[in-house]
C-alpha cells in the first residue's frame, strides 16, 4: 500500500487507514484479529482508535493483538482523549484529565508509547492553550511521537495550529486532523481543509463511506438487517444520510461504478482518498470480507471526468463569505 506523509512532518502512513470504532462491541476479538492480519499484510499501517470506542474495549482488544498477531514496529498507532460519558459536560480538554486518559490508553494498548495522540474535540470550557500543553507534555515525555486535534472546526483549528507554531517555548506542531468527509459531508471543505492545507496538517478523514450509505447497501427503501443502519446504537447515526438529496449522489457513484467495472465503495472511497489535503481516510471495517473490499480501492485511480461528476453533483453551497463577496 502506497505511503503518505502525515502533514507537513516525517511520518508517513498507509494511505488507508484502519478504523476500530467497533472493537469490543460489534466486533469480538476473532474478527478483531482477522481484519488487523488482513490490514497489515497488504501494507496497512495506520490504526485509529478511542479511549472511548467500546468504553475502552477497542484499546484493551488492539493490545492483545499487538506483538503476538503484528509487530509493534510495524503499526502507526493513533487514539484519542477528551469525550467523556458525562451527560452536563461531552468533552474534558483539561490538562489532567487528556494525561490521565493517555496513560490509561496506553495501559490498555500494552504500549509504552502512541504514535499520533490527538485531543478528540474541542472543549469550550477548558483554555485551548491549556489543552495543547497536554500534547506538550505527553510528546516531551515520549508518551507520544505525535499530536493532532479531532473535530476542531476551521477557527478553533487555525487558532490551535497557530498558537503550537507561535508560542513561546518548546511547542508540538500539530501533524493532523481528523474530520468527517465524504461525498455526502464536505462541510470541512468550507474552513478547515483549507486551514489545515496552510498549515501543513495532514487530514485523517473519518466516515469516508458516508456512514456506510454510498455503498449502495441503502438504495431504494432498503435497510438490510445486518447493516449499521439498522442498529439499535448505530441507526441514528446513519439516519441523516438517507434522504432525498443523499439518495442523488449515491445514485451518481452507482452510476459512475458501473461504468468503470467496479463497486460504488471503491468509487467513493477513491474520490476522498485522492482529495488535497488527505493523509488516510480510515476505514471501520466489521470482518476481514469488509476490509478485503475496501482495500482493493488501492488499485483504483478516478478519471479526471469522473471526479468533476462527483464534485458537480455533491458539491456544497459555499457563498459568503466562502467566495470574493464583490461576485454575489
Amino acid at each position: 500500500m502506497e505511503q503518505r506523509h502525515l502533514g507537513r512532518t516525517g511520518l508517513r502512513v498507509s494511505r488507508i487507514g484502519l478504523g476500530t470504532l467497533t472493537w469490543g462491541r460489534d466486533t469480538d476479538e476473532h474478527d478483531a484479529a482477522d481484519v488487523l492480519k488482513t490490514f497489515w499484510e497488504a501494507g496497512g499501517t495506520l490504526v485509529d482508535t478511542a479511549d472511548v470506542y467500546g468504553d475502552g474495549d477497542a484499546e484493551y482488544l488492539l493490545g492483545r493483538l499487538i506483538g503476538g498477531l503484528v509487530p509493534r514496529r510495524d503499526l502507526i498507532i493513533s487514539t484519542k482523549a477528551g469525550s467523556v460519558p458525562d451527560p452536563d459536560r461531552r468533552f474534558d480538554g483539561s490538562r489532567g484529565h487528556l494525561l490521565a486518559a493517555l496513560d490509561a490508553s496506553l495501559a490498555r494498548l500494552g504500549t509504552d508509547y502512541v504514535d499520533v495522540w490527538q485531543v478528540h474535540a474541542f472543549d469550550p470550557d477548558t483554555p485551548l492553550e491549556e489543552s495543547l500543553q497536554a500534547l506538550d507534555i505527553a510528546v516531551a515525555s515520549g508518551r507520544a511521537r505525535y499530536a493532532g486535534v479531532s473535530n476542531f472546526c476551521g477557527w478553533q483549528l487555525a487558532k490551535a495550529a497557530t498558537w503550537q507554531l507561535c508560542a513561546p517555548g518548546t511547542r508540538t506542531r500539530l501533524a493532523a486532523t481528523q474530520m468527517e468527509y465524504s461525498l455526502l459531508q464536505r462541510g470541512i471543505e468550507r474552513e478547515v481543509l483549507p486551514a489545515a492545507l496552510d498549515l501543513g496538517i495532514g487530514l485523517l478523514p473519518s466516515s469516508p463511506l458516508g456512514r456506510g450509505v454510498l455503498t449502495g447497501k441503502y438504495r431504494g427503501d432498503a435497510l438490510p438487517p445486518d447493516s449499521r443502519g439498522a442498529s439499535d446504537h448505530f441507526g441514528l447515526f446513519v439516519e441523516p444520510y438517507l434522504d432525498d438529496t443523499a439518495s442523488r449522489i449515491v445514485d451518481a457513484v452507482s452510476t459512475a461504478a458501473d461504468g468503470l467495472a467496479v463497486t460504488p465503495l471503491q468509487v467513493a472511497l477513491a474520490w476522498v482518498r485522492d482529495r488535497p489535503g488527505v493523509a488516510a481516510p480510515i476505514v471501520g471495517a466489521r470482518n476481514a470480507q469488509q476490509l478485503t473490499a475496501a482495500l482493493s480501492v488501492e488499485a483504483l485511480s478516478l478519471p479526471d471526468e469522473i471526479c468533476r461528476a462527483l464534485d458537480d453533483v455533491s458539491a456544497p453551497v459555499h457563498r459568503y463569505p466562502d467566495h470574493d463577496w464583490s461576485t454575489l
